[in-house]
């Protein structure tokens, strides 16, 4: 008897999914089929994502070979027409590098370049410091204190990745303009921090040594 009753469950059983798959059937071959294509799709974003990333860092080292041949007009041609169409990846660092070969030709031009990369928002911070140093860098022995302390202050931070370079710049700018109580601020700062490198450590101490003695109160 127990199995004559398990026979008509299983029975019963069938005629129910029989049912489910009579009307469901057609929304999960849909669904498989999405996910199918889905799965699909998702490779091939992977696949190109991975082939432009592969492009782009062949342009990138043959650019850096036409610096290296001294070739700056072509290497920053190179490096502009690279940020402007390559993967995120590339595209800060071909940024950078253009500026970088601008620099020879005009400073000015370059430092713009920077500046343009510092304050857009879509670039990471530490390669936005890294732009308003190096902008600083370029501008350094012709604009004002000021000026330099507009674009450094911030990256002199304690926490700042490019403190060092940041704070050297200011005391030198704050020296070449005869502000010698904001030369001895980033001097001191400088020599106060235990993570100073030591080449940085030792030109900050010889401009030190260029300041006029602190007056006697």
């Amino acid at each position: 008897m127990s199995e004559l009753f398990d026979e008509v469950d299983e029975e019963v059983r069938r005629e129910q999914l029989k049912k489910l798959w009579d009307n469901y059937s057609l929304y999960f071959i849909a669904l498989m089929v999405l996910v199918v294509a889905a799965v699909g799709g998702w490779r091939g974003y992977q696949y190109l994502e991975a082939k432009k990333a592969a492009e782009a860092g062949a342009i990138f080292e043959k650019a850096v070979e036409l610096s290296e041949q001294g070739k700056h007009a072509e290497a920053e041609t190179a490096f502009a027409d690279l940020a402007a169409k390559a993967p995120s990846g590339y595209r800060t660092l071909a940024r950078l590098r253009a500026a970088a070969e601008a620099s020879a030709r005009d400073p000015k031009a370059a430092a713009k370049m920077y500046d343009d990369i510092a304050a857009d928002s879509g670039v990471g911070s530490e390669w936005r410091d890294l732009a308003k140093v190096r902008a600083a860098g370029l501008l350094v022995d012709s604009a004002s204190y000021a000026d330099i302390q507009q674009r450094l202050e911030t990256s002199a931070e304690p926490k700042s990745t490019f403190r060092h370079s940041a704070r050297e710049m200011l005391a030198l700018s704050a020296w070449r303009n005869n502000d010698m109580t904001a030369a001895r601020k980033w001097l001191d700062a400088i020599a106060e921090d235990g993570e100073t490198p030591p080449g940085l450590r030792s030109r900050a101490e010889a401009l030190q040594a260029l300041l006029p003695p602190v007056a006697k109160s």
